[in-house]
């Protein structure tokens, strides 16, 4: 017999588990959603084929397709999307499938190169052919540059800088320096005084100044980027030294190209790519994207800075002041580097609140923060899966889980008469619990049910009356020993404990193995099994257990009615009618 002080309070388990329930259940109206997530099979969603661009159609490395799938797998888990599958199929396609509607700007994403490259500026003009450029107007309503204001007319220096707009460039340098005269423009880092645009798009001569490759000058003139022309040829290849490229603003309507020189640094540098909400104290209005170097990338990055700093402070209108952010061929930005380089190995991308918002921050670095991909891929096909035959599988796989879960019911009743409400019981308060975790982890962590996953949770119904029986067997084995009711209950859970606990565990072993061994749908399944037999313990623990407890210290259980399940004559009577009935034929024979 336990001692007063250690002797069990189930009343108070049963609380406890109460609390847990109502924390669930908080937490999913918290989050806005009391429904599960569905996935591809259910639900319907997004399918598309990624084909594999290399020089003259040749098939790709198979090293190369095995590394662009990893990279875009790791994509989709940081963008919380549950259930997407990312395989190889043939030598040059890569499918993605991506369950739920309106997964369009993720399938985008996934098959996005994300090369990042940081080149320094040579020319800059208007985004239209040189027969058609003209100086675009400066925020303010008139030209700008760093010499005072005056406005450079379409036949200045081919230096002259663009007026970057959309996204800025910053380092993470915290001393304070002076700024320069003049008006710095909008789109200019707030966080920073260390770069600022300047100037005004203008057309180059033929001439420009630095530029060696005649071919790139000829390409940039006759470059038009507002008809749909914004990913010039070549402008992706690391390997060039000049390249001409357009940039990727178009709030405004106005676009510009610019004339960029080698890189200086490549994405495969940059270490840490985090989204950074607006900081007011810090003047910073937009979010952004914090880029952390590593050894290599950061002396790059310093060296690129010093030259355009340099270039500044001799000349404030020249072109070789910006560093051009160069992603997949397009210009993010092109800020000027006024005020010294940047050597902290840190820097930061940021634009205007409208455009440059936690969405287009957050996807923007996820993708360089896995890496670009080492092939380019194009949009072989993309299909939109119908929901129709995912509901008529969820109809069948909710009718065959009703119908397994009603056989275990009967039985329960049957075999185990008042008992098996606590059986019952404990099946309901089970599937509300893996219920609410299912809708936390759908809305937490983009977990999404698929058919795979009701499989599981079917299974996980006779895993879980297991526990059960074993605990109940054991019950009824101590009253048949002629032990009383109460006593029991408590030996019968130490000897039941520990075999619930062994067997739960090679169940949940299983499942671990299982889930990192497999893929797809088989890791699905392996998932809800795990989750449930995890559950299992928390039910058998905080709710069987506690509730047979109370029971016991009731009339209708205490005294053993014959439909409590637990009449200490109908247990006796089954295990001596067998001895009964072999002596009664022995003496016949």
């Amino acid at each position: 017999m336990a001692s007063p002080r250690n002797a069990p309070k189930p009343g108070r388990t049963l609380l406890a588990l109460f609390a847990i329930l109502v924390v669930l259940g908080g937490l999913a109206v918290w989050q806005g959603r009391t429904t599960p997530k569905l996935g591809l099979d259910l639900a319907g969603g997004t399918t598309v084929t990624l084909t594999a661009k290399t020089p003259g159609g040749k098939n790709p490395p198979s090293a190369q397709m095995d590394q662009a799938v990893k990279i875009m797998t790791q994509r989709v888990n940081g963008l919380g999307v549950s259930d997407a599958e990312v395989a190889k199929q043939g030598s040059n396609n890569i499918v993605v499938n991506v369950p739920g509607e309106g997964q369009s700007r993720v399938v985008s994403l996934i098959g996005t190169t994300a090369k990042l490259q940081f080149r320094q500026v040579f020319a800059s003009a208007d985004g239209r052919p040189a027969s058609a450029a003209a100086p675009a107007p400066s925020p303010s309503g008139s030209a700008k540059s760093g010499d005072g204001g005056k406005s450079p007319s379409p036949s200045a220096s081919p230096s002259a800088s663009a007026t970057p707009r959309g996204r800025a460039l910053s380092g993470a340098l915290t001393a304070p320096t002076p700024k320069p005269s003049g008006t710095p423009s909008p789109s200019a880092s707030p966080s920073s005084p260390l770069i600022q645009p300047s100037g005004q798009p203008t057309a180059p001569a033929q001439d420009v100044p630095g530029v060696t490759d005649k071919a790139v000058v000829k390409q940039f003139e006759a470059l038009d980027c507002y008809n749909g022309d914004r990913h010039a040829a070549g402008s992706n290849d690391p390997n060039r030294q000049f390249v001409a490229a357009c940039d990727q603003d178009e709030e405004s309507g106005q676009v510009t190209k610019y004339i960029l020189g080698p890189v200086r640094v490549l994405g495969e540098n940059v270490d840490e790519a985090n989204a950074m909400p607006p900081n007011a104290q810090q003047g910073q209005a937009s979010w952004s994207v914090s880029l952390k170097f590593d050894g290599k990338g950061a002396r790059q990055f310093g060296a690129v800075t010093t030259d355009a700093s340099r270039a500044y402070q001799a000349d404030p209108s020249a072109a070789q002041a910006q560093v051009a952010i160069v992603l997949d061929g397009q210009v993010v930005s092109a800020p000027a580097i006024r005020e010294g380089p940047i050597t902290g190995g840190t820097a930061s991308i940021d634009g205007p609140p409208e455009s440059f918002n936690q969405q287009y921050a957050t996807d923007l670095a996820n993708v360089l923060k896995y890496g670009a991909l080492p092939l380019e891929f194009t949009q072989s096909s993309i299909d939109e899966v119908s929901s129709t035959l995912g509901s008529d599988q969820l109809t069948g796989g909710l009718i065959a889980g009703a119908i397994g879960l009603g056989l275990v019911v009967l039985y329960c009743l049957f075999y185990y008469r008042g008992l098996g409400l606590v059986a019952v019981s404990s099946l309901v308060v089970a599937s509300a619990i893996t219920y609410l975790a299912v809708v936390i982890l759908g809305e937490g962590m983009g977990f999404r049910l698929s058919l795979p996953h009701i499989i599981g949770l079917i299974v996980s119904i006779g895993i879980t009356a297991d526990s059960f029986i074993v605990y109940f067997e054991r019950l009824r084995d101590e009253l048949r020993a002629g032990r009383r009711l109460r006593p029991s209950v408590e030996n019968a859970w130490k000897r039941a404990r520990r075999t619930i606990l062994v067997a739960d565990a090679v169940t949940f072993l299983a499942a671990l193995v299982l889930y990192f061994l497999a893929v797809g749908g088989v890791a699905g399944f392996a998932f809800a099994m795990g989750l449930t037999t995890l559950i299992d313990i928390v039910v058998v623990f905080f709710f069987t257990k506690p509730l047979v407890a109370l029971l016991s210290r009731t009339k209708f259980f205490g005294r053993g009615h014959p439909m409590s399940g637990l009449d200490p004559k109908r247990l006796h009577r089954a295990v001596q009618d067998p001895a009964a009935t072999g002596r009664k034929t022995s003496q016949e024979a």
